[in-house]
Order: structure tokens, then C-alpha cells, then sequence
């Protein structure tokens, strides 16, 4: 289906739903070592092996005791071992207990841990200065993951805690999706890279350094494509040299109406052009087709809009392509600390700061300069606002807010 003939302009949920079903997938797989595996989509799933703990242990540093030998809180037992962390202790008999560490097998016969801070020791002699349950103080085999459980499964994107995760049942590599070999481009006669000295009409190019860092982020596979001239023939040769050494293709500008941009042109007569221009602001002229196998998307050239429309829309259909399962950022709904008129027919993402007061209430407010040209701020904000089509805010009014920190990882 192509998406832009449905409308003019398309809102960004019914464009990812319809996009991603067009989508092509990676289905190729490798096995990689633990260590180099955060932000990879697992190709499996992971089920453990074990019970962690392997055997039930102390939570604290204390005493391992029968709770059936503690009549009452004067009662005395008699220290007879001592168990730390990786030690194996013998068997408690009646009148006993065992000095114990956190970490440390409990010993056979045990049922309950002692703190440190509630016993009172003379020599062998342990009293207790308060009661205690049986179970209170351990960590029983199994408490944190049981063997046969799935741990992780196929489609998840792997985190910190997951790696910690993985290495606590004993794995040491995972089978993930391959790395998406993804060809970045940016259009423009005016664009120079950074270290080069700036001529008259000229800008450096920050946005391939923007779009780079954040598929990096995402381990991908980035392909320069270089600085692309504004014209037909340049852009075609480039889009057609990308197409046969990527999965897929991004390239920032030329793809709006003006007579210098020439991107959107190519795609259709070169490939499929599936969708152009959606309902938000920033980031109206965005075109998404195909070139022959390889995914197209072609961003606005201001740097907010490349941004933008990048996190809401091109970041989903990526995991989505390696097949993951959480492709869309959590939204969380805060108050609005400011008052806006009616906005027009496409949905608003304001770059917005938390606002906190002394009752530890947050609220959104928009930084002071919204132009998409302002890459500055989005160094000032720390989330978008979404504001509704037609839709206009009054202070304590509630909106769904996206923190940078669900689309940035």
C-alpha cells in the first residue's frame, strides 16, 4: 500500500503501523560474547539452567539459627562455626548457631539469620536480643531466577541490567540479529564537515554527526555516504550506490517542493515512494519508500527536524526491522507549566524542561525557542511535549511527555 496516497499529511501512529508492516527484516543471526552485547535484539530466547542462588543463603551478616531453639529472647546458644561467603558450614544441632556472612551457605538444619546488631556474644555464647522468624534474613535457592525459567525473550533489545542478567545464570555470549548496515547521506551545496574553515553561505554539517551518533547508539553499522550535491543526477548516483551496500539508507534535506531538492524525485522514479510529509511539528516533509530491497528514509534538513522526526519515527522502524519487540518510546503523563492558543492540524512536539517546585511536583515547560533550525534547544530541553491536533493548553493541564532518556539508548 502506498501511504501517500491516503493523505496529504499523515499522522505519525497510522504511518508507523503501516510502515512497519511494509518493512524488511533482518533475519541473519550471529552468537557474540556477553561483553559486546548491550543494545543487541536477541535472536533467542534465554532460559536458565539454574536457580540463582544455587542454594539458599544469608542476606546479612549474622547468626544461622533453629528458630525451635529459641524459647525466648533470653535464650543462649553456642556458636560452634563460622561460614563466609563460598565456605560450605555442617549441620546445626540443637543449641546451636553459626557465625555467618552475607553470601554464605545457610547450613543444614538452620532456619532463620540472626543480625549482627540484635545478638549479644560472650566467647562461644550468643544471646538474642530480640525474636525471631523462621525464614527472616535468607535468600532462598531460586529467590531471583528458577532453573527452567525464561529469562529473556526472543525480540528483546538487551540492557546493562540484562547483561548482569545473563552472566548471572552463567551465560557468556547470546545469539542476537544482525547489525543493521544502515547508509547515512546529508544534501546540501552549502554543507562542510567540522574542521574545515567556513566559507561565505556555508555550515558545517551537524547533522550527520547528530544521526550518527544516535544509530551508534543503537548498534548500527553506519556507512558515510558523504556530503550529496543539490542535484538530480548526483542524488541519484548516490541514493543508487547506497541502495547496494545497505539494508538501509538515510539521508538528511532535499526532501521538501523547492527546486533544489531533489530527493523525493529520485525515490520515484528509482524505487517506491511509500509515504511523504506527516502531521507533526517539526517534521513535516518526510519521505519513506524503497530503492530496489533497501529501506529509504529521507529526513528534513533543519537539524531539530532531522532529530525529531528520527527518535519518533525512523528509530521504531529500525528495531522494528531487526524484529524487536519494544519499538515505541513509554510516555508518562506530567502537567503542563505553561499556557499555549490552539495549535493547527499537525501534532505538536515541544522540546520542554521538568519544572519541579518545593512539593516535588514536575511540570513541562517549553524552552524559549521553538524554531527547528535551534539545535541548541534540544541541549536545553530534557523531553517533547506532545500537544494534540487542534489542541490548546492551559496551565495544569495534563500531556503525554517522551523524556530524551526513551529514545537516546
Amino acid at each position: 500500500m502506498n501511504l501517500s496516497s491516503k493523505s496529504l499529511l499523515t499522522p505519525i501512529e497510522d504511518a508507523l503501523d503501516l510502515l512497519v508492516a511494509q518493512l524488511p527484516l533482518i533475519v541473519e543471526h550471529e552468537n557474540i560474547p556477553l561483553l559486546q552485547a548491550k543494545g543487541r535484539v536477541l535472536a533467542e530466547d534465554c532460559v536458565s539452567e539454574i536457580d540463582v542462588p544455587s542454594c539458599n543463603n544469608s542476606a546479612m551478616d549474622g547468626y544461622a539459627v533453629r528458630v525451635v531453639d529459641l524459647i525466648d529472647e533470653s535464650s543462649s546458644l553456642r556458636v560452634t562455626q563460622r561460614i563466609a561467603a563460598g565456605e560450605i558450614g555442617v549441620q546445626l544441632r540443637s543449641g546451636e548457631a553459626a557465625r555467618i556472612f552475607t553470601g554464605a551457605p545457610i547450613p543444614e538444619g538452620a532456619d532463620a539469620v540472626v543480625m549482627q546488631e540484635n545478638c549479644s556474644s560472650s566467647g562461644d555464647q550468643l544471646t538474642l536480643l530480640q525474636s525471631v522468624r523462621v525464614g527472616e534474613n535468607m535468600r532462598l535457592a531460586g529467590d531471583d531466577v528458577k532453573a527452567g525459567a525464561l529469562i529473556l525473550g526472543r525480540g528483546h533489545r538487551l540492557s546493562s541490567q540484562d547483561i548482569g542478567l545473563l552472566a548471572s545464570i552463567g551465560r557468556e555470549s547470546v545469539t542476537v540479529k544482525h547489525k543493521l548496515r544502515v547508509t547515512l547521506l546529508t544534501t546540501g551545496d552549502e554543507l562542510v564537515q567540522p574542521g574545515s574553515q567556513l566559507q561565505a553561505g556555508q555550515i558545517y554539517n551537524s547533522n550527520f554527526y547528530t544521526l550518527s551518533s544516535l544509530l551508534e547508539s543503537l548498534n548500527m553499522e553506519v556507512l558515510d555516504g558523504g556530503i550529496v550535491p543539490d542535484d538530480f543526477e548526483g542524488t541519484r548516483t548516490a541514493l543508487l550506490a547506497a541502495a547496494e551496500r545497505s539494508d538501509c539508507i538515510i539521508s538528511t534535506g532535499g526532501v521538501s517542493v523547492g527546486e533544489e531538492d531533489h530527493v523525493k524525485g529520485v525515490v520515484e522514479k528509482e524505487g517506491v515512494l511509500q509515504l511523504w510529509k506527516l502531521a507533526i511539528k517539526p517534521g513535516k516533509p518526510l519521505a519513506c519508500g524503497k530503492i530496489g530491497a533497501t529501506q529509504f528514509f529521507g529526513l528534513p534538513g533543519n537539524p531539530v527536524s532531522a532529530f525529531v522526526t528520527f527518535v519518533l519515527f525512523v528509530r521504531p522502524c529500525l528495531l522494528s526491522m531487526l524484529e524487536c519487540n519494544q519499538i515505541r518510546p513509554q510516555k508518562y503523563t506530567l502537567h503542563a507549566g505553561f499556557a499555549a492558543q490552539v495549535s493547527g492540524e499537525r501534532q505538536e512536539y515541544l522540546r520542554c524542561k521538568l519544572l519541579g517546585d518545593e512539593h516535588g511536583n514536575v511540570s513541562l515547560l517549553p524552552v524559549s525557542n521553538q524554531s527547528s533550525g535551534v539545535a541548541a534547544s534540544l541541549n536545553q530541553a530534557h523531553g517533547l511535549g506532545i500537544v494534540p491536533p487542534y489542541t490548546s493548553v492551559a496551565i495544569g493541564d495534563s500531556l503525554e511527555f517522551i523524556p530524551f532518556s526513551e529514545i537516546l539508548y
